[in-house]
């Protein structure tokens, strides 16, 4: 006897100086949809890069950017962005980073989640966020339909900044722990692949090619090198103007300032023995012990949650 799968429910609508979770609503998906879904600076930008990729066969002026739209941000007005992506004629790689309860979430598509111990998304989110321009701020605040307050610039240290996102779950962005725990409950799925940033880092060959299986993306044994040579972060960083949103028009510094180090472990000599205890006390509280483990480390360990 087969069990009916119970597929999620979207429950709630979720706004703020970036989000507009309604448009996902009624969204018209295709058999052959991928959505890629992360907590912001989780290798987002970098699983999409992998995918454009594959599916163009390591095309050296795949222009991601374009390609694979961010769904769920206000901008531009769904007037404008929902036509635009079913004009599309690739197969459609999609960005969210809304938890999956706020997320319309289909049957038919392919899904893509990636995971990154928060410790280093915050060191990766307060560079795109210091170095975020006057146009990034107008375009989030000052375009009309914003709900709750604007987002501002970063204030005091990065050890500061810290403490505050985590205090705050995900301040001033959004909730850290209810995107990841969302995802981690669903990973069962046959439609779901969980990916972690450190096994990217640590295997970027066999990632793809677990990526390419999943999404039934036969590629040419002599096609792999190039894919691979696109998909390093030196070959990103040099092209980023491909990668980054608008060509990196919001940071200073432009694309190069989005794609950062893409490194890390930088809080280490930063944070304080007890701001990590902090920080791994309530992951464990948040996610639980096995999700909790997996965040720290992927499938390749679990070296940054102690003990």
């Amino acid at each position: 006897m087969t069990t009916a799968i119970a597929w999620p429910r979207k429950t709630r609508e979720l706004h703020n100086h970036h989000f507009d979770s309604t448009m996902w609503n009624g969204f018209a998906f295709r058999d052959d949809d991928i959505v890629i879904g992360t907590y912001a600076k989780s290798g987002t930008t970098w699983t999409q890069q992998i995918v454009g990729q594959l599916l163009s066969g390591g095309a050296p002026d795949f222009d991601v950017a374009t390609a694979s739209p961010w769904v769920d941000l206000r901008l531009p007005p769904r007037e404008e962005k929902l036509p635009a992506i079913e004009a599309q004629t690739h197969r459609r790689f999609l960005k969210t980073h809304l938890p999956v309860d706020a997320l319309v979430y289909s049957s038919r598509a392919k899904y893509i989640y990636i995971g990154r111990d928060g410790r280093d998304v915050v060191w990766s989110l307060h560079n795109h966020h210091a170095n975020a321009n006057a146009l990034w701020y107008q375009a989030l605040n000052d375009t009309p339909g914003r709900v709750g307050p604007p987002i501002e610039p970063p204030r005091g240290t990065i050890r500061e900044y810290f403490l505050d996102w985590l205090t705050q779950d995900g301040h001033p962005f959004w909730p850290f722990w209810e995107n990841v725990r969302s995802w981690w409950a669903i990973r069962h799925l046959p439609n779901l692949l969980m990916l972690h940033f450190d096994d990217l880092k640590a295997d970027l060959p066999g990632q793809a090619r677990r990526i390419a299986a999943f999404l039934g993306i036969d590629v040419a044994e002599d096609r792999w090198p190039a894919i691979l040579e696109h998909c390093s972060f030196d070959w990103m960083k040099a092209h980023a103007a491909k990668a980054a949103p608008l060509g990196g028009v919001f940071w200073d510094g432009g694309g190069a300032t989005f794609i950062n180090k893409g490194t890390n472990g930088r809080w280490r000599d930063v944070l304080a023995p007890a701001d990590c205890t902090a920080y791994e006390t309530l992951a464990r509280r948040e996610l639980g012990e096995a999700c909790a483990r997996w965040l720290a480390g992927g499938a390749g360990g679990d070296a940054g949650l102690a003990a």
